[in-house]
């Protein structure tokens, strides 16, 4: 079937994209993408061969903002140490001192202020939050306005100030280890982290440390370097941090609308018409 094949729907990084596949398949015309993330993927050498690359940036934004806001309650509220103790066997009662983080006008700091981080915003308001935002280019007031979101220009400045710091970026070369040692020096002792991105955006050994010596108060990370962590890695061992295994965008209907997306890509290369999501070679 290889002088048949004329595009490819990526499903969680599967099939892997290579030089071998690519020159097996002399017809291939685009290949689209399940998510939004394009970091698993060669653009260039994909361009090489002529083929256009697409991907899904409506479908996924709903539910990765759902996942960020529920790793952000799930941690202030401790709700992952508190289901231990109510289903523990010996449990008589909850200790009165097991207390959580408020999260109703707390502050929050988005770094990555795209379809994703907007809807994160709008979903903050709902709890009063106090919203800052840090991206590469700053929106327009009135979407500020909207979600009451205060522009940073410097990360430091907004690292200083959150009480929650939600990463959702992309992964380039940029922004790997974007947030290091450095930067979680700069946040609040009572702060938690919050990564729905990529696990490389954050230095996960800098992350252990200020876990474990309370420069900030906790983490919860739907996404990790590698995707799973190998079991003996200390992050598995601390109480506070929430991991989860990229659930950002599993949801029935958001697989639905994943493929619909994709299809609509597939079906404007094939005719060769403007391709609704494509993504060009950096």
């Amino acid at each position: 079937l290889r002088d048949k094949v004329q595009a490819i729907y990526l499903w969680w990084h599967k099939p892997v994209i290579d030089r071998e596949l690519l020159q097996s398949l002399p017809n291939l015309k685009v290949i689209a993408n399940s998510g939004v993330g394009m970091d698993h993927l060669d653009l260039k050498l994909i361009a090489a061969f002529g083929v256009k690359m697409a991907n899904v940036p409506h479908a996924v934004s709903t539910s990765t903002a759902d996942t960020g806001m529920a790793l952000l309650l799930a941690s202030a509220r401790r709700l992952i140490e508190g289901c231990h103790v109510a289903v523990s066997p010996d449990m008589e009662y909850c200790d009165a001192d097991f207390l959580g983080v408020q999260v109703t006008r707390a502050t929050l700091g988005i770094i990555g202020m795209g379809r994703i981080g907007y809807k994160i915003a709008l979903r903050a308001r709902a709890f009063e939050m106090n919203i800052l935002y840090h991206n590469r280019t700053r929106r327009k007031e009135h979407k500020e306005q909207l979600v009451g979101a205060t522009y940073c220009g410097k990360l430091e400045s907004l690292l200083q100030q959150s009480d929650f710091v939600m990463v959702v970026v992309s992964l380039t070369p940029q922004t790997r280890k974007l947030i290091g040692k450095r930067e979680m020096e700069l946040m609040k002792p009572s702060a938690t982290l919050i990564n729905i991105s990529r696990g490389a955006v954050v230095d996960q050994e800098a992350l252990v440390r200020a876990l474990q010596d309370g420069v900030i108060r906790a983490a919860a990370l739907d996404v990790t370097s590698p995707e799973p962590l190998p079991r003996d890695h200390p992050l598995l061992k601390l109480k506070n941090v929430i991991i989860t295994p990229h659930l950002g965008i599993k949801t029935e209907k958001a697989a639905r609308m994943i493929t619909e997306e994709a299809v609509e890509n597939i079906l404007a290369a094939l005719r060769g018409l403007p391709i609704p999501s494509e993504v060009l070679p950096n």
